[in-house]
């Protein structure tokens, strides 16, 4: 009998009060049905934190949840004023970023950003993965801002949110636009992305690695088909990932692999296999970044471990308390991608041993910010004078 079954028939007494409420999500029906949501990451839809009310669906006896249709994804579109995202984060390289979507329909059940879902009125669980919002104007609207008198050149991030190349930009092409624009201006960028589409805009992202004005980020997290299906069950496949870094390479683009997250007791094994094969596909550095759980993203991951992970659910989240100061997660600069403690100590220096021995990171370069030249095209307001 796994733990979950003894969870369920009380052979087995949660250790906190957090499995308690993990215990009684797996049979109160708090669950989307299999077949609703088939495809996708998280299987719970809970209401966002600012409604003011909860709602949660329940059979009235006569198999009424049976009629109801299939979580398929839906884009809206979002006309915001702005889209340079700032911030002033002392533990991330950049300070400015673009996002393109929001929402993202890779499902990665560990995405930090799905609690943005709730002050759009919508759920982080299954309403993130298939309710999306697209930003058509962002191109124009990056184009007006780089053209801002005082404007000063730095490196912007993308992807650093949720994805730029989800599958939705097959369609809508945001990201390629964005890119054109960053290009026609000489203006750095970084990109951080699961899916091997980036590898559609090497023709731009090409010349501009050429002047030191764009790197790639391939977010690796495991080698395994089957994980990599179950914690991010739409963005591409390892194989894939590892193809995107190799054609990256050899068009002259700077490729880092990226190990993230590191989940203890699921993936963390892997971390000298993943460099490895990064290395061997052409990646120059790497990184990781811990397993982060804020907010409404700790219930949706300890559902999902106990329904594909059940015989490891408690020795993950005893690992992950005991890298957070006992809690499931700790947002203190500085803590929050890397954890504190003997385990998380262990995880870094493995990874630092395994990079050292690689020559990752060896010469990062950073991105050249004086070829920047304002932009002077529609949407554009020229000077009177």
């Amino acid at each position: 009998m796994n733990e979950l079954s003894q969870i369920r028939q009380g052979a087995l007494a949660p250790a906190n009060t957090a499995d308690m409420a993990e215990a009684m999500i797996a049979g109160s029906g708090l669950r989307i049905e299999i077949d609703r949501r088939r495809g996708r990451g998280a299987a719970i839809n809970s209401s966002g934190r600012f409604e003011p009310v909860s709602r949660q669906l329940e059979d009235d006896g006569w198999n009424s949840l049976e009629d109801l249709p299939v979580f398929k994804t839906e884009v809206q579109i979002e006309k915001p004023r702005s889209i340079i995202s700032r911030n002033d984060s002392p533990d991330i390289p950049f300070d400015r970023s673009v996002n393109p979507y929001r929402g993202c329909e890779h499902g990665c059940i560990y995405c930090f950003a799905r609690p943005t879902h709730a002050y759009m009125g919508l759920s982080p669980g299954l309403d993130f993965e298939a309710k999306l919002f697209a930003k058509p104007d962002a191109a124009k609207l990056l184009e007006r801002e780089l053209a801002r008198p005082g404007y000063k050149a730095r490196p912007i991030a993308i992807g650093t949110n949720t994805d730029p190349y989800q599958p939705i930009e097959k369609e809508w092409r945001i990201m390629r636009q964005i890119l054109e624009v960053l290009k026609a201006a000489d203006h750095p960028v970084m990109i951080v992305t699961k899916s091997a589409m980036v590898m559609r805009d090497i023709d731009i992202l090409a010349p501009m690695a050429e002047k030191g004005l764009a790197k790639v980020g391939l977010s690796v997290t495991t080698l395994d088909r089957k994980l990599a299906r179950l914690m991010e069950p739409r963005a591409s496949t390892p194989a894939k990932r590892l193809e995107a870094i190799k054609a990256l390479s050899e068009a002259g683009i700077p490729a880092t692999v990226m190990m993230a997250p590191v989940v203890p007791a699921l993936n963390d094994h892997e971390i000298e296999r993943v460099l490895d094969a990064g290395k061997t596909a052409g990646a120059t550095s790497a990184s990781y970044v811990l397993l982060r759980l804020p907010i409404e993203v700790s219930p949706l991951f300890r559902d999902w471990l106990l329904r594909n992970y059940p015989d490891r659910y408690r020795h993950v989240m005893s690992l992950v308390r005991s890298m957070r100061g006992g809690k499931d997660y700790d947002a203190e600069f500085g803590k929050r991608m890397k954890g504190a403690g003997p385990y998380a100590w262990q995880i870094g220096r493995r990874f630092e041993l395994a990079a050292k021995r690689l020559e990752l990171n060896v010469a990062r370069r950073p991105l050249n910010c004086d070829l920047f030249v304002p932009p002077l095209g529609t949407g554009v307001q020229l000077s009177l004078l």
